[in-house]
């Protein structure tokens, strides 16, 4: 994969400022971690699960506090089956479903890092591994500018959701290019546009994050 680079800056892109709009993020994702039966203008949880695809079995022992918080866009599961003993990123995983449920495909041999900024999320997903006791998952707090994985440790990334939230995309891919090995694959799950996004709108926080 070639991504060509250039000079940004870490404070700002696209016209809006990254630290207004994660604190923004982070706020929404909050409250999808406190309250996920609210009601938000996205569908969430088991209901979600259905509308995407996602088989049955395989949310089977995964803890219901990860799955009554799930917010994706979509099924990175479904692009390409995740194998025995491979090494997997989670980027964005919220409250883990994906994180459990690529654990459970890669089995003792391999190993799951879930990564989120949101606090409320990473602690729901702590808990729910205390729960089910998966030694091959590991959660960490970090941001997909900017990974906290050593370079070429992944076989696999999977990010449901998460990549349209970032207003540095260029960068964003740099870092999984970072991190995967030589031949390794993205599947993603997420929103696209089919027309340019006026520069006005991408200055909205509140059109970002809704």
């Amino acid at each position: 994969m070639n991504v060509k680079t250039h000079t940004i800056s870490k404070n700002e892109a696209d016209g809006v400022s990254i630290l207004e709009l994660r604190q923004a993020i982070q706020k929404e994702y909050h409250e999808v971690a406190q309250n996920p039966s609210k009601g938000f203008h996205f569908h969430t949880g088991r209901t979600l699960t259905r509308i995407v695809g996602y088989k049955q079995k395989w949310l089977e022992g995964i803890p219901e506090i990860a799955i009554e918080s799930f917010a994706g866009t979509g099924n990175p599961l479904a692009i390409e089956a995740i194998k025995p003993g491979e090494n997997v990123v989670d980027i964005g995983c919220g409250a883990g479903i994906d994180t459990f449920i690529a654990a459970k495909k890669v089995g003792s041999t391999g190993k799951v890092i879930g990564i989120d900024m949101t606090e409320a999320m990473l602690t729901k997903a702590q808990k729910a591994n205390q729960e089910i006791g998966l030694g091959q998952v590991e959660f960490r707090t970090g941001f997909m500018e900017d990974l906290p994985i050593s370079d070429g440790w992944a076989d696999v990334i999977i990010s449901n959701g998460v990549f349209n939230l970032s207003p540095n995309k260029e960068r964003v891919l740099q870092e999984m290019v970072r991190v995967l090995k030589p031949g390794g694959r993205l599947q993603i799950a997420d929103i696209i546009v089919q027309q340019e996004v006026p520069e006005s709108a991408k200055r909205k926080i509140d059109l970002w994050t809704g």
